[in-house]
């Protein structure tokens, strides 16, 4: 699942546009204005970012500056004839605009095809400070490697592929199975998410980024419930 994050700053669009998202299974993140959008992304660098050019609080081009330094493809919204925006945000190094009001469908369209181009060219995952380079399959924390088993490295990359979403201990077995050869059941899963905790956290009983959700399963970057 690809995560997206929305910054518009119109109630009646975000909640059409989540609502939509939703729907071709993207995860979606918002926020109304640049300071509420620096935060998400400093949190959890999003897949992709819509951008509205004009924002009550801030502005959108400095969102997009901001995105592009931290190799954060984005989409950019703007008014229908603004030319202005669309030479300026183009300059800065947006990935591809539409104009309002727009077809849903077309966006979806423009969505994967940005981040198809992204995919070729991105090899990193970062959540927070944990970057996960799929290509060497390495994982830092800051400057500090952290060295995980294969399987252990697998659990990770089935949370950092699905962050914010809950994912149930039946989806996780199902997800890495027999992955490095071994027997994995419900008790061998306890085992290493135990283990991916002491050496993902700097202190594993209160956990930064696989939290428990009670009754329900266990979820990377998300609020702790």
């Amino acid at each position: 699942m690809n995560h997206i994050l929305l910054i518009e700053d119109d109630g009646a669009i975000v909640r059409t546009l989540t609502s939509f998202l939703h729907d071709e299974d993207f995860s979606v993140r918002t926020a109304d204005g640049q300071a509420a959008a620096i935060a998400l992304m400093e949190a959890s660098a999003p897949d992709l970012a819509l951008v509205d050019i004009t924002l009550r609080e801030g502005s959108g081009f400095a969102v997009c500056a901001y995105a592009k330094a931290h190799d954060i493809p984005v989409i950019f919204l703007t008014a229908s004839g603004d030319e202005y925006s669309v030479v300026t945000g183009l300059d800065m190094g947006a990935d591809d605009y539409i104009a309002k009001p727009f077809r849903p469908r077309e966006l979806i369209s423009r969505i994967r095809s940005v981040l198809r181009r992204a995919g070729k060219r991105q090899n990193t995952i970062k959540v927070q400070d944990l970057v996960i380079d799929t290509e060497k399959a390495t994982v830092t924390r800051g400057t500090q490697p952290i060295y995980l088993s294969a399987l252990e490295y697998r659990l990770l990359l089935v949370f950092a592929n699905n962050r914010g979403r809950v994912l149930s201990r039946e989806r996780l077995l199902e997800e890495i199975w027999d992955t490095a050869g071994d027997f994995v059941n419900d008790n061998t899963l306890t085992v290493y998410i135990k283990r991916l905790r002491e050496k993902l956290e700097a202190d594993p009983q209160n956990p930064r980024y696989i939290h428990t959700v009670r009754g329900m399963g266990y979820q990377m970057d998300g609020d702790r419930r």
